[in-house]
């Protein structure tokens, strides 16, 4: 037995009156040991719009009315209408907000600036004198097509959610400034915004 399950052995008996036809004694043990949880990568649930939601709160609200209005409340079973009221919420939600689309990483980035990067590594391990001269130059192009959309992008960001937070919008203010990289850790990224 290895060394690191020696703790999991709890009790050992010996059989030497069994006959198996060998030299040596059958070993009968009882054995407890822990298997350890496999935690699998959960799928994230699509959430809802709230931006979306709340530019189109009346007509949701008004949707909603109408069709809730329109289910049968008659049968005492409560499975059925909490289906039902349920399966009304659900529908009008996804026909006239829809879900939060997967965002890339870095949504300013393009193909061109890609293929520039692309471009880029092909002369970063050349050690020539030439190679360094191309890397560079076209590092610093690459710097310079980045820089302004990277910047329009962060203003754009910045001012959406100054605009939740006069209209007291908290919780997509908070969506908002997650996006900007906020971590725990790491807080968020330093901007600098226009004094009013």
């Amino acid at each position: 037995m290895k060394h690191r399950f020696r703790n999991s052995v709890k009790d050992v008996q010996t059989l030497p009156g069994a006959d198996i036809d060998s030299d040596h004694n059958l070993l009968v043990a009882k054995i407890c040991t822990r298997v350890k949880k496999m935690i699998r990568f959960q799928k994230r649930r699509p959430q809802w719009d709230l931006e979306k939601l709340y530019t189109q709160k009346q007509t949701v609200q008004d949707t909603l009315e109408g069709k809730l209005g329109a289910i049968e409340c008659d049968s005492g079973n409560i499975e059925v209408q909490w289906n039902n009221i349920k399966g009304c919420v659900l529908g009008t939600l996804s026909d006239l907000v829809g879900k939060v689309e997967k965002r890339a990483r870095k949504p300013w980035i393009t193909q061109e600036m890609i293929s520039k990067v692309d471009e880029r590594r092909k002369w970063k391990n050349v050690n020539t004198e030439e190679g360094r001269k191309n890397y560079r130059r076209l590092r610093n192009k690459l710097k310079r097509t980045t820089d302004n959309p990277k910047k329009e992008y962060l203003e754009n960001i910045c001012n959406k959610i100054m605009e939740f937070q006069r209209t007291g919008h908290y919780d997509l203010l908070y969506i908002k400034t997650k996006e900007l990289g906020w971590k725990e850790t790491q807080g968020i990224q330093n901007i600098r915004l226009p004094r009013e």
